[in-house]
């Protein structure tokens, strides 16, 4: 059934995180509904909506990681391509700033 995706730690730890994260939104809202507020965002957003567009940020900075590790090696002068945990920190930090500052 998932042979098509490789599924590699990073990538289980990643999908890992997304799937307790909705969990974790979906008990807090039922425990604390939430309100809108304006953050950096330039609109009203809920903490759903923050974790969704923090979801998006994340997917484009692996993706953008991804896609220029091999350039990132030249410019570098690496041995290797960059390790994909350094986009997955990334991502993460670029989450927690949406959720938070959003």
């Amino acid at each position: 059934m998932f042979e098509w995706m490789a599924w590699t730690l990073p990538v289980a730890v990643f999908f890992s995180c997304i799937v307790l994260m909705l969990i974790g939104m979906t008990v807090w809202e039922i425990r604390s509904p939430t309100v809108e507020r304006k953050g950096f965002l330039p609109l009203r957003t809920t903490r759903g909506d923050r974790l969704f567009i923090g979801l998006l940020s994340a997917a484009y900075v692996n993706l953008a990681f991804v896609g220029l590790s091999e350039k990132l090696q030249g410019w570098l002068h690496l041995e290797a391509e960059p390790s994909v945990w350094i986009s997955f920190v990334l991502s993460m930090a670029v989450l927690a700033l949406v959720m938070r500052k959003g």
